[in-house]
């Protein structure tokens, strides 16, 4: 970090604070130069994350969609699905990975739901799978019911 006085490259951190409101970390820095003191805010550089859909089209990662989705099949459920999002769109970008499937961003909201609520996760897959008829989603059901994956 350049100091904003003399130009010098080096300085020392005095004091770093987390900033409530954002993923940021406030730091006092100190030149090694001229000793003058100045702040830096140093934030979380997100990876943008590019979904391809089953129709192969790409659009960029949207967890508003996400949560929307998520939402209506936690409707009047003890799941916080704000937090089930977070957790997700935090998995995406410490994969690093620039591109993932909308198959496999589906799959990770049912393994969570699962666990969390089962008539979330059916009321999700029921759209998610698109159950083509009655027999489907009993088998669903029959399978949740068992155990099985």
């Amino acid at each position: 970090m350049r100091c904003p006085g003399c130009g010098f490259i080096d300085s020392k951190v005095i004091d770093s604070r987390p900033v409530a409101e954002s993923n940021s970390i406030r730091r006092r820095r100190e030149c090694l130069s001229c000793q003058k003191r100045f702040t830096t805010f140093e934030m979380l550089e997100a990876v943008q994350i590019i979904v391809i859909k089953k129709s192969g089209a790409k659009e960029l990662f949207d967890k508003q969609k996400l949560l929307a989705g998520v939402l209506k099949a936690t409707q009047k459920r003890p799941v916080d699905a704000l937090a089930l999002v977070n957790e997700i769109e935090s998995e995406l970008q410490n994969t690093l990975q620039q591109e993932v499937t909308s198959t496999e961003i589906g799959e990770m909201v049912m393994k969570k739901l699962k666990v969390r609520d089962e008539v979330a996760y059916v009321r999700f897959a029921s759209v998610y799978r698109e159950f083509k008829d009655i027999d489907t989603f009993l088998e669903e059901l029959h399978d949740l019911k068992s155990g099985n994956e």
